[in-house]
């Protein structure tokens, strides 16, 4: 499939979570009242991936302020996911995709390189999520090069925002993800 553009509406699709399966995304954003944030990200245990989900989870009340609400895809296996926490750990739902069948979709490409995948500003917030957190790399899963992508979509399904990012750490943080929600 080609990417996705504003402006276009998101295809359905049902997924998985580490606790429920055969979930219709059509129904998901029309749980709230405003839109929904899709990040793609890439896997559990990639140290970025974890201190992205951490801080949407620490600052999740300002996504909730706009009516809306966010999901995380992972390349994670749902059993795995579901031995590694329980379903009130997080303020929002991770979709599973370990085949990667939603990357592929959305044409969702993996970087060149790790190179290409990191660059200074990464590296700078790979040094600072080490020298303050206790988050550790845990298990590989799914492609190790993939690059992450942003998706906000309205409750009829209209994309209004899609950002296929350039390097791992251009996902917006919670504040950010916010302000575009609105």
């Amino acid at each position: 499939m080609a990417k996705l553009i504003a402006d276009s509406k998101l295809p359905e699709f049902t997924y998985e979570t580490p606790f429920e399966k055969g979930i219709s995304i059509a129904n998901t954003v029309k749980r709230v009242d405003g839109n929904t944030a899709i990040v793609f990200l890439r896997y559990y245990g990639c140290t970025l991936c974890q201190y992205d989900i951490h801080q949407y989870a620490a600052e999740y009340q300002k996504i909730r302020d706009t009516d809306g609400q966010l999901l995380v895809v992972l390349q994670s296996d749902p059993v795995k996911l579901a031995n590694q926490m329980s379903r009130s750990d997080l303020p929002f739902d991770i979709i599973c995709d370990p085949d990667q069948k939603l990357y592929k979709q959305f044409d969702i490409k993996p970087a060149e390189s790790k190179k290409d995948m990191i660059d200074a500003a990464g590296m700078l917030l790979l040094a600072k999520i080490k020298a303050t957190t206790k988050l550790t790399h845990g298990e590989y899963e799914g492609d190790e090069l993939q690059l992450p992508a942003v998706l906000i979509v309205t409750p009829d399904m209209t994309l209004t925002y899609v950002d296929y990012c350039k390097t791992a750490t251009a996902v917006p943080d919670a504040e950010r993800l916010a302000n575009l929600m609105k």
